[in-house]
């Protein structure tokens, strides 16, 4: 598969990824100018004390999701997405006009104003751009492309954020050129936006509800019926409750906790974007091309982890005077504070990035964009609340070090409750990390699983994690049929019956499971699933082949699909199978990124898919490495 970032030089993503960068660039410019000009020179831009500018600009900026973001759904849903963005982008310059002179004039009332109109050109948007990316890339380009967009997006608030720190901290004129660059951005972002493609309504008979609550109602709705996509909803709007209450601390934790000037905010915004830019283009790679849940679970375990350690870092610090850049990075203690941010954002990324790719890849096409407009109604709930709350707990006497720890245990509750709710995301984690930790998975013939419809897979037997193996290497999900006794192990039968494995057993031990087996097959490949078996019905113990059983010709027989073999590589005497006696007993082979591989041969029709055929095609595919 092509690398993602052959996206940037295509039509169908490059100019839609420059209108979202330039948007992001001009948001975070004027907000961060607007919020250091309140925060460091109150008396004059607004009056708000240091703790209180951040939270509340950010409220503001947030307060139009709720309202607008129920139409944009249904405008992104109705008419072709291109001519929305480019009337957006429209829309932005009218509303920097504005902006421009409540910096030129010092009125900040008009820039309380830009920051409500800003955030209203930022909700009309969202839906357009999460719901033009999955109508314009495939289903394996949709990490990748989400991950360049995520990048994109904090690489540009990294560079607004500087930016609108450098120009407003210019003596006497630094707001006029805070202006007169978000004019550009803004024209910028509409020249841009007249080169993306055409992309047609999914929807265009729809009529509009004018009325967000119900709408918004409706939406929930629909996502409702979908438990996962709705789960993934909620675990995305508690991802900007968590990163909201950063983004508009900073300012106050920089001058409050940690003695820093503007430059210091600006350094510890830079590597917050950094490490979440490269936390989202890092998905793709960890993520094998594929919509890879597993990573949520690891992405909260550090966004946690780090949150914690964050209070641990900045708890003890004693204010004193500000300091620039230079003299905060002389003191060591401080690279501890920078390293925790950098590694939370990082691992925000990879908690983000699965989410917003599930979302769009399970929701219905004709809904997309108003389900994507819920998820931002939601999120702005969320970051409303999350103002609330940690408005609240600062008042009751909670330092912003210690609030990082609140959020961070908070955090950690959250995302256990998201994951009993839906074990499918446990189930890809522990799933992925086997692979990441115990094994380095090589796969060859991947493009050779059929993207839709029914078949059969199957594979030579060597251990007891086989069918996890080729789990995690597939794209598709596979319903194994596996020996009962395998499927009851600790651990391993959580991960069985979350996907949706078929146990069975010999038909002399019970026929009746046997026969439930066989239907319960054939049921799931009338509704189009993989099937995954290991015809030889039992692990080797000796690391060559038994022959394959006529399991497979009972299948073919009721419900004839083609036949995908597989061969698994280098687990012969892991520590998973039964080389020189009883599997997991041995725990020296239980050494870290062992080299495995899963080979794919060419789909076998149904009549030619006898046991042998099969079982030469599966052992041409393996050589001789076991």
């Amino acid at each position: 598969m092509s690398s993602q970032y052959g996206l940037l030089r295509e039509r169908r993503f490059l100019p839609f990824f420059l209108v979202q960068f330039c948007g992001a660039a001009n948001d975070n410019a004027f907000k961060f100018a607007f919020t250091a000009l309140a925060t460091y020179s109150a008396a004059e831009w607004g009056g708000l004390t240091p703790t209180t500018a951040g939270p509340l600009i950010g409220g503001i900026f947030i307060l139009p999701f709720l309202l607008f973001s129920a139409t944009a759904g249904q405008l992104a849903d109705k008419y072709d997405k291109a001519s929305l963005i480019r009337l957006v982008k429209n829309l932005e310059i009218l509303f920097m006009l504005g902006i421009a002179a409540g910096f030129v004039w010092r009125v900040p009332a008009l820039l309380f104003a830009g920051v409500f109109l800003m955030g209203m050109h930022s909700s009309l948007f969202g839906p357009t751009k999460y719901a033009y990316l999955p109508q314009h890339l495939a289903e394996e380009e949709l990490v990748g492309g989400n991950g360049i967009v995520e990048m994109g997006t904090f690489v540009a608030i990294l560079l607004g954020t500087m930016l609108g720190g450098i120009l407003v901290a210019i003596p006497g004129d630094g707001p006029g050129y805070v202006a007169l660059v978000s004019l550009v951005l803004a024209v910028a972002g509409r020249v841009a936006a007249a080169f993306v493609p055409d992309s047609p309504a999914p929807a265009p008979q729809l009529r509009i509800n004018w009325n967000p609550v119900s709408e918004t109602l409706a939406n929930l709705r629909h996502a409702y019926g979908n438990r996962t996509v709705f789960l993934s909803l909620l675990g995305i709007s508690w991802m900007w409750f968590f990163g909201s209450v950063f983004l508009t601390t900073f300012t106050g934790f920089a001058k409050e906790s940690l003695g820093g000037d503007e430059k210091v905010v600006t350094l510890m915004l830079a590597v917050f974007s950094v490490g979440i830019g490269l936390g989202s283009l890092a998905c793709e790679r960890l993520s094998g091309h594929k919509v890879e849940i597993g990573l949520v679970p690891f992405g909260s375990i550090g966004m946690s982890a780090f949150a914690i350690d964050l209070w641990l870092a900045a708890k003890d610090f004693v204010p004193h005077a500000l300091v620039g850049p230079a003299a905060f990075l002389a003191d060591s203690s401080h690279w501890r504070v920078l390293a925790d941010l950098f590694l939370l954002a990082m691992f925000a990324g990879f908690y983000s990035v699965p989410l917003y790719a599930l979302i769009q890849s399970r929701s219905d096409a004709s809904h997309r964009a108003r389900i994507i407009a819920a998820n931002n109604i939601l999120n702005a709930l969320f970051m409303v609340v999350s103002a609330l709350v940690s408005a609240a707990l600062l008042e009751a006497g909670l330092s912003l070090p210690q609030l990082y720890l609140v959020l961070g245990l908070f955090n950690a509750a959250v995302a256990l409750y998201i994951y009993l709710l839906v074990p499918e995301f446990l189930m890809r984690f522990i799933v992925w990390m086997l692979i990441h930790t115990v094994y380095r998975l090589d796969k060859t013939g991947l493009e050779r699983i059929p993207e839709h419809g029914p078949a059969v897979i199957v594979c030579n037997h060597v251990s007891f994690v086989d069918a996890l193996v080729i789990a995690a290497a597939c794209p598709r999900p596979i319903r194994f049929v596996m020996d009962h006794n395998i499927f009851k192990l600790p651990v391993l039968s959580f991960v069985f019956r979350t996907g949706k494995a078929i146990p069975i057993a010999p038909a002399r031990e019970d026929p009746e499971m046997t026969k439930r087996a066989f239907e319960t097959v054939a049921e799931a490949l009338r509704d189009g699933d993989l099937v995954g078996i290991f015809p030889e019905g039992r692990i080797t113990d000796t690391g060559e082949f038994y022959p394959f059983k006529n399991g497979i010709s009972r299948i073919l027989e009721q419900t004839p699909v083609p036949v995908v073999p597989m061969a698994l590589r280098g687990l012969w005497g892991s520590f998973f199978s039964r080389k020189d006696g009883r599997a997991m007993s041995k725990p020296w082979r239980l050494r870290p990124l062992r080299r495995i591989a899963l080979a794919i041969g060419a789909p076998v029709d149904a009549a030619q898919a006898s046991p042998a055929h099969l079982q030469a095609t599966v052992a041409a595919l393996r050589g001789d490495w076991r």
